[in-house]
């Protein structure tokens, strides 16, 4: 069972998308030009990204809605608002096989949860241009846009390169480089946490002392697992939709420097994969991209679905 738009409970039905309908592109590349925590690769990506789209997918310029903090059309810079308007056409009309493409590349972060449903106590984010003074964008949000309004059978491939992006779009189920569903491993958690305290605590970092506490404190509870049936119950979605993360909530995701240009890591290893070989399953693009970044990089990649997949089919979108 899970928890539909209209907030009833639906049983669980959902087929894969065929992906050869309509195809539709958001790109965003956030450099934040002037602002204390500037990056260098995020537009690089976006632009970058679009392009992979439309020589290896087919996806045409026209149908690709591209936001960045360089463009001149005041509708193209990545604000709160443009995002959150740009995220409801990406989605707005959407039919079962249809392919729908979000990619991201720019600043994440965590704040408290305030529903209960994630496991870590922390909800992940994503920063606009003008954070400062709009916000910040919750997992929460974001999923009642992008996921919430599609119908079973239309798939929407979403990539989140930033910090904290593990389950980014909130979406239930998480998968290991085996191409098996994760599960709450108490004693792993506790362990990570308590380390994740020490750490924070050598470092001066108290906030993040109180937070990996914190985490202690609700694995101990169980609240985790709790969590996590929550999750299940209320963010699954018959729609078929998949995010490649650039790394685990707990993580931060390199801006770096690749094949000429400032790029992020992510993204370039997302592309380069399926540039050498589009024919590949999930679970191997997941191994091939980790494989990429693991010389270079300790983040992990992280592969997520709004409902159960078989990690040994083929990856398309």
């Amino acid at each position: 069972m899970f928890e539909g738009a209209d907030h009833l409970q639906h049983q669980l039905f959902y087929q894969y998308s065929q992906c050869n309908g309509k195809k539709k592109a958001l790109c965003i590349g956030i450099n934040y030009f002037g602002q204390s925590a500037e990056l260098k690769g995020c537009i690089n990506d976006a632009r970058n990204v679009s392009q992979f789209l439309q020589e290896v997918w087919g996806y045409r310029q026209d149908d690709i809605v591209m936001l960045t903090d360089d463009a001149t059309n005041p509708r193209q810079i990545p604000t709160k608002d443009n995002i959150i308007q740009a995220m409801r056409w990406l989605v707005n009309g959407a039919q079962p096989n249809d392919s729908l493409f979000f990619h991201y590349s720019g600043h994440g972060g965590q704040t408290k949860d305030l529903d209960g449903d994630e496991a870590d106590g922390y909800d992940e984010v994503i920063y606009p241009v003008d954070f400062d003074f709009a916000g910040h964008l919750v997992d929460d949000m974001m999923h009642d846009i992008l996921v919430k309004p599609l119908p079973p059978g239309c798939r929407l491939t979403a990539i989140f390169d930033s910090c904290h992006s593990g389950s980014v779009l909130d979406l239930p189920y998480i998968y290991s480089t085996e191409g098996k569903i994760k599960e709450p491993n108490l004693a792993a958690e506790a362990g990570q946490g308590l380390l994740s305290a020490v750490t924070s605590y050598a470092r001066g970092d108290m906030g993040g002392v109180f937070s990996s506490v914190s985490g202690l404190l609700k694995t101990a509870t169980g609240g985790g697992q709790r969590a996590e049936k929550k999750a299940r119950e209320t963010k699954t979605s018959p729609a078929d939709v998949i995010t490649w993360s650039g790394c685990k909530d707990s993580q931060t995701s390199a801006d770096t420097f690749e094949a000429g240009q400032s790029t992020g890591a992510m993204s370039y290893a997302f592309m380069t994969v399926l540039r050498q070989n589009r024919q590949q399953s999930y679970q191997q693009l997941l191994l091939n991209i980790r494989a990429i970044l693991k010389a270079k990089y300790s983040q992990k990649p992280q592969l997520s679905s709004s409902h159960p997949i078989d990690t040994s089919i083929l990856f398309i979108c």
